[in-house]
């Protein structure tokens, strides 16, 4: 009898499927497994460093926000007892100075603009 198969209307032949193994020397092959093997540990070195650095810098990252939130903590409860923290006090004066600063620039800027605004 014949090996052969009628699939879908087509006659199909027994044997071997997909590529056929070139004939490579197997010292040849060998070596190249080698090499790859050595550069997919390399990649997973370079890659857990990484890993490694981000998680250092995120952690540094933590503990500065921390440290933060407890000086606030620090604020608010001084601020409870009708204290006003230096920090805040500094904080303020800053920045009304700045404002000020600001305003005044403005106004200097204003100025300036008015007189050539005025003349045709």
């Amino acid at each position: 009898m014949d090996d052969s198969k009628v699939v879908g209307g087509k006659v199909k032949k027994p044997g071997k499927r997909g590529r056929k193994p070139a004939k490579i020397d197997l010292k040849a092959k060998l070596e190249r497994s080698r090499q790859s093997a050595r550069e997919c540990r390399a990649r997973k070195k370079l890659r857990y460093q990484y890993l490694e650095e981000l998680v250092s810098s995120r952690e540094r990252a933590i503990c500065a926000l921390r440290e933060e939130l407890e000086m606030y903590k620090q604020w608010c409860m001084a601020m409870d007892q009708g204290k006003i923290p230096s920090e805040i006090k500094a904080l303020l004066t800053g920045e009304e100075q700045g404002k000020t600063q600001q305003n005044s620039a403005k106004l200097t800027k204003a100025g300036k603009t008015e007189p050539n605004s005025s003349n045709p």
